[in-house]
Parts: C-alpha cells; sequence; structure tokens
C-alpha cells in the first residue's frame, strides 16, 4: 500500500483535508498490518485492557461507518456501536489484522458518498456540515494513529512515521 503526504501547494481545502484523511487511514493500516493475531490483540498496558492494535482498528471502522456513511452521507447501514459501553473495542475470535485491514477498507469505499457532498453541505443528521465530520474523523483518527503507534512498538519493536 502507498502511503503519500498531502499536495504540498493545495489550493483546495476540501481536497487537502480528503487527502489527510486517506494519509492516516493508510497510517494506521501499516501500523497494524504485519503482526500476528496475538500481537495485535494483545494489551500491553495494564490499566487499559480493551487497548489492543486490533480493538483500535475496529473502533476506527465504527467511527468511519457512523461519522463519515451514516451522519454523514445518510448511508442506511448497521451502526457498529450500539450499546453501552461501546462495544467497538470489543474483539472476537474472527477479528484478525487481515479481517479488519479488509473491513475498514470498506468503509472508505462506503465513505466516497460523502466525498461527493460540498463541504459547506448540513450532512444527513442535519446537525453538521460535512466540513465538521470530516475534521472530526480526521482528528480520531490521527489520535488513534498514535496509539497504534506505541502499540505496534510494543508488540514487534517497529518503528516510525
Amino acid at each position: 500500500m502507498t502511503r503519500t503526504w498531502p499536495t504540498n501547494l493545495a489550493k483546495d481545502e476540501g481536497v487537502l483535508a480528503w487527502e489527510f484523511l486517506d494519509f492516516l487511514r493508510k497510517t494506521a493500516v501499516l501500523k497494524v498490518d504485519g503482526l500476528t493475531r496475538d500481537q495485535a490483540a494483545a494489551a500491553p498496558i495494564a490499566t487499559s485492557p480493551k487497548l489492543t492494535a486490533l480493538g483500535v482498528l475496529k473502533h476506527l471502522v465504527a467511527v468511519e461507518r457512523y461519522w463519515l456513511c451514516i451522519a454523514g452521507a445518510g448511508l442506511d447501514l448497521p451502526s457498529l456501536w450500539e450499546g453501552s459501553p461501546d462495544p467497538s473495542w470489543d474483539l472476537t475470535e474472527d477479528d484478525t489484522p487481515e479481517s479488519l485491514i479488509e473491513a475498514y477498507r470498506a468503509e472508505w469505499a462506503n465513505a466516497e458518498a460523502l466525498q461527493k457532498l460540498d463541504p459547506d453541505a448540513t450532512a444527513a443528521d442535519g446537525k453538521r456540515t460535512v466540513r465538521w465530520i470530516l475534521a472530526h474523523v480526521a482528528q480520531e483518527t490521527a489520535r488513534h494513529a498514535g496509539h497504534l503507534d506505541l502499540l505496534r512498538e510494543l508488540a514487534d519493536g517497529t518503528t516510525g512515521e
């Protein structure tokens, strides 16, 4: 997978926002790709037993599904985090690096429906602009990419951008 920085001389804020989200998405995938299931499911921080590389990626799938696809574009898809506490961090035996990377990429494809809308348009939920939703998902993805940096280093010593 190729991960490239957004255009340095960007002139279109909407395009730039999507480019940064794409960069962050691919960063998250690269942090999980190549880990074994055991490494990716490990919770190395005792005070955060659900903080695993797989849990972070599964949560990002739920974030994209809800914010970009349901609240943003109005797609008729089931939410992946119904319930309290938030179940998007809970792993099943079927959750592997490969299965969750595939699920994450499927949400990217679903989110293309939002990408077609003007950033100043009101999102499908009627409460926010497309611009706000995109900024929210970018900050959420960036935050969790930072968690993945640490989890990957703890799993196998790999560091990098």
